[in-house]
């Protein structure tokens, strides 16, 4: 519908053509209100399946924009966990450091006094020279993980988080989240954005079919025209029209049976990736348990190493007090543990990463969100 307002003044050649006006005056002002209606029958529905692939098309983008932040906040968590991994190793491997260094002055005083050969000090000198190269390779490593959670938060590197994140203040949730299989087609976004992909070019092809078929239109018209404004709408002054058309496309060189078939195709394409999409999100499931699983006896393991370490360590010390034992073999010991230390925090962060990795493969809870409550009441709760 469209509404219009013409005023115009224009002069007539009176010698030449007819008057314009009844009056004949060469010379006149002219004011036109006109009030257009225009209406096209969606007979074969082109118009509705054109709405409902933009529709699908808003609604491909809101989930992808819903699986860049899961992506987004998975990276974070896991980064975190890196970040609290690679402290922990630092110290450790600085307290073996410390336990060779103190281990080598201890050799080095018994060499002087001819309890040990110099091949032994020359040993311990290696082992000290090794524990210290793995610091600088853990620092590096450490000050990387610091600047990608920077990047991640949207800072500059000199903009760096206060958290500092520390293994012994993570905690694994009570509960793994739940989920049965037809539940993960709607938990995923990546698997929703590809269904409203397919969706889009469903419709798409009803678009194309619908531009083969005759397209009919209605319009109609009301107006009027005068010398003054308040004449316009004076009898004799008005005018109005109503018509019809139908058209249909004759020749057009194969453009729109090709359209069509581009659009058929699309919708294959389009089925390809939904389908690939599903098979992915399983992938990720079945990878995230198998992980757990087996990360789970490996931290298992190591807890166990560790423990066992620490009772060699504990009886060690007790020796030591009672001169029954060396002091190397105490800090043996103790190298032993701060090495079993080190295993179980690198399974223990192993753990913690497969338990993100489970939440992200099953969608990340993106529909607990109240702003999606409305939305998503079809989408499954994660138990």
């Amino acid at each position: 519908m469209q509404a219009s307002f013409a005023p115009t003044r224009q002069q007539n050649a009176v010698g030449t053509l007819s008057p314009t006006l009844s009056s004949g005056a060469p010379v006149y002002n002219l004011y036109t209100a006109q009030l257009a209606v225009g209406y096209d029958l969606d007979l074969f529905g082109g118009g509705r399946r054109q709405v409902e692939s933009l529709v699908a098309q808003a609604e491909q983008q809101r989930f992808i924009l819903e699986a860049t932040y899961l992506t987004l906040t998975s990276n974070v968590v896991a980064a975190a966990i890196q970040e609290a991994s690679l402290r922990a190793q630092i110290d450790a491997t600085q307290r073996i450091l410390a336990i060779d260094e103190e281990q080598l002055g201890i050799m080095r005083r018994e060499n002087e006094l001819g309890a040990i050969a110099v091949s032994d000090v020359t040993a311990q000198e290696a082992a000290v020279a090794q524990a210290a190269a793995t610091l600088p390779g853990l620092r590096r490593q450490l000050a990387i993980q610091r600047d990608q959670l920077t990047a991640l938060l949207g800072r500059l590197p000199a903009q760096e988080p206060d958290e500092i994140f520390d293994l012994s203040h993570l905690d694994l949730p009570v509960q793994v989240p739940l989920s049965l299989p037809s539940r993960l087609v709607e938990q995923r976004p990546d698997i929703r954005a590809a269904e409203a992909q397919m969706h889009a070019a469903s419709a798409q092809v009803g678009v194309a079919i619908a531009n083969l078929l005759p397209q009919v239109s209605l319009a109609a018209s009301y107006g009027g025209t005068a010398t003054r404004v308040g004449e316009m709408f004076s009898s004799g002054n008005l005018f109005w029209s109503v018509g019809a058309s139908l058209t249909q496309t004759l020749f057009a060189g194969g453009a729109l049976v090709h359209r069509k078939q581009a659009a058929v195709d699309a919708l294959d394409q389009a089925g390809a990736q939904y389908r690939a999409a599903v098979i992915a999100a399983f992938q990720n499931v079945a990878d995230s348990l198998h992980a757990l699983v087996f990360d789970a006896e490996a931290l298992k393991a190591d807890v166990e190493a560790e423990r066992a370490t620490g009772q060699s360590l504990d009886y060690a010390r007790k020796a030591h007090e009672l001169g029954a034992v060396s002091y190397l073999a105490l800090l043996n010991a103790e190298q032993a543990y701060q090495q079993a230390v080190i295993a179980r925090v690198q399974a223990q962060a192993n753990r913690y990463a497969d338990t993100a990795a489970l939440f992200q493969a099953l969608g990340g809870g993106w529909w607990n969100r109240a702003s999606d409550a409305g939305e998503s009441s079809s989408a499954a709760t994660i138990e």
